[in-house]
């Protein structure tokens, strides 16, 4: 049973998530020979001011 965890910046709309769970989905099923139902996916999204880069967040940016 694959599980994919992507974590990214809030932001994107509800159908752009749902987009990001169906392509997560059929690429890991694509790959690997799992079932599509097996497959789980998890997205964790993060505030900008939670998050930096070369020790700024991106909420400074």
């Amino acid at each position: 049973m694959p599980i994919v965890n992507v974590k990214l910046l809030e932001g994107r709309s509800d159908n752009q998530l749902k987009d990001l769970v169906s392509e997560v989905t059929q690429a890991v099923e694509k790959t690997t020979g799992a079932n599509k139902e097996a497959i789980q996916v998890v997205i964790e999204e993060m505030k900008a001011s939670h998050y930096g880069v070369a020790g700024v967040r991106k909420s400074d940016q």
